[in-house]
């Protein structure tokens, strides 16, 4: 469920960086000796009592294997706190921290709040390469400092219903978008001025239908090398608005969409629409899968990857990738020992299977991924394989959090309900508030 999480904390990225900056400049020496008797403080994000256990049972495996390095684990722990925790200091901060909001790795690095792992990767002789997807690489560092590593990852691709699927005569789910598109036709059954049946949700507004998910299946650049946004120029952004607002339009527009929109139940709960059937396909992260079973859904769940742009076709099996990130804090003195946790949780085979096993996330390094412990379900194991794929993807980090991901997301908004017809001028506009925002903190 590390999805809710990123949801809620998604806008935490703006309102981080105003007080990030002012986090320490330079780390302190790691000089503690790991052979001495310390205890470390580490905080998470995760809350539910089954994530609770599972991440102190990964806890209570390093300090048998570490008797001496005593861990204080803390959960529930926002992005906000994280923040205020970083920027004092003192004897009650935590030594190690996790988030679940990757588009917060650029300020982390930037303000230095969490130190550069270099030094210590070296030292441990750390082959990242042939550690980490590429993708999860990407994600962890910001201009060329790596602040961060992967603790889990997650891999978004398309639920269907398979039951509406065989009702509809269709035998396979789509894998270019032009097929998508004529199955979502296919599975809409409109109701008046409402649907018993909607084949797919494209609004922006649709759970998990954001822009950065869609655009991920055309391999974006968000960035020049000289740190411009890049919307305008680069055709994958207009190819993206372009086809959502035409699958919003062929399926009953923007007002009729939103209208069943309101009907639907807490993406979180049981009465999500995929769930009830409100909508026979939907993009989501691999957590989905066991949240349905839990729900108790009537009818056969289908996994595959989502579609891709008919230009693409050979890219298929590809997806977007996010997960949770781990560091260690600038203003812990205990770095070293902070450093054995970090190490144990993010490179360790069996800690990590064990941990994505317990939470039902994609595991984030590759012999993690290909080990024969993992859950052996194949729908869970479609999203291994779009973890794996090299042209799966993110977007960049960057030194204000996600506020570039949010002006994307307002030109999407304006886009499909028609306040904005010139999209080549809407992507030109936003770039421009892209780079004034950027300028405000470089």
């Amino acid at each position: 469920m590390q999805r809710f999480h990123r949801a809620v904390l998604v806008t935490a990225a703006v309102a981080l960086l105003a007080t990030a900056c002012t986090g320490t400049s330079t780390a302190p020496q790691a000089s503690d000796d790991v052979t001495e008797d310390v205890t470390i403080t580490f905080w998470h994000g995760w809350s539910a009592p089954g994530e609770v256990a599972a991440i102190n049972a990964n806890v209570t495996a390093f300090e048998a294997k570490h008797p001496n390095i005593h861990v204080k684990a803390v959960g529930n722990i926002n992005d906000d706190k994280i923040k205020q925790a970083l920027r004092a200091g003192g004897p009650s901060a935590p030594d190690v921290v996790s988030s679940f909001t990757t588009d917060n790795v650029g300020t982390f690095c930037a303000s230095n709040v969490f130190v550069d792992l270099e030094p210590f990767l070296d030292k441990s002789g750390i082959d990242l390469d042939k550690t980490f997807p590429k993708a999860l690489q990407d994600y962890t560092q910001f201009e060329g400092k790596r602040c961060t590593l992967p603790l889990l990852n997650d891999a978004y691709g398309l639920y269907y219903n398979k039951d509406a699927f065989k009702t509809a005569g269709i035998t396979a789910p789509p894998r270019t978008l032009s097929e998508f598109d004529a199955v979502a036709k296919k599975l809409t059954r409109p109701k008046g001025d409402t649907y018993s049946q909607l084949g797919f949700m494209p609004n922006f507004h649709g759970y998990e239908s954001t822009t950065t998910h869609f655009a991920a299946q055309w391999n974006p650049t968000y960035f020049t090398p000289d740190g411009k946004s890049n919307l305008a120029a680069d055709p994958a952004f207009a190819s993206m608005l372009k086809w959502q607002k035409n699958l919003v339009d062929s399926l009953g527009g923007y007002a009729k969409l939103e209208k069943y929109r309101a009907t639907f139940g807490d993406e979180w709960g049981a009465k999500n629409p995929f769930h009830t059937g409100q909508v026979a396909m939907a993009i989501d992260g691999e957590w989905r899968l066991g949240m349905a079973r839990e729900a108790g859904v009537k009818f056969d769940i289908g996994v595959a990857p989502f579609p891709v742009p008919d230009d693409q076709a050979d890219t298929y099996g590809k997806g977007y990738l996010s997960g949770t990130i781990i560091g260690i804090a600038s203003t812990s003195q205990k770095q070293n020992a902070a450093w054995e946790l970090v190490e144990y949780m993010t490179t360790d085979t069996d800690a990590v299977v064990n941990f994505a096993n317990a939470i039902h996330n994609v595991p984030s390094t590759l012999e993690a991924l290909k080990s024969p412990k993992l859950d052996a379900d194949p729908a869970f194991r479609t999203f291994l394989d779009i973890a794996r794929h090299p042209k799966s993807n993110t977007p960049p980090a960057s030194p204000n959090g996600g506020a570039y991901q949010l002006s994307l997301q307002d030109l999407g908004y304006a886009y499909e309900s028609g306040k904005i017809t010139d999209l080549a001028a809407g992507l030109a506009k936003t770039d421009q508030q892209i780079d004034k925002d950027l300028a405000q903190v470089r």
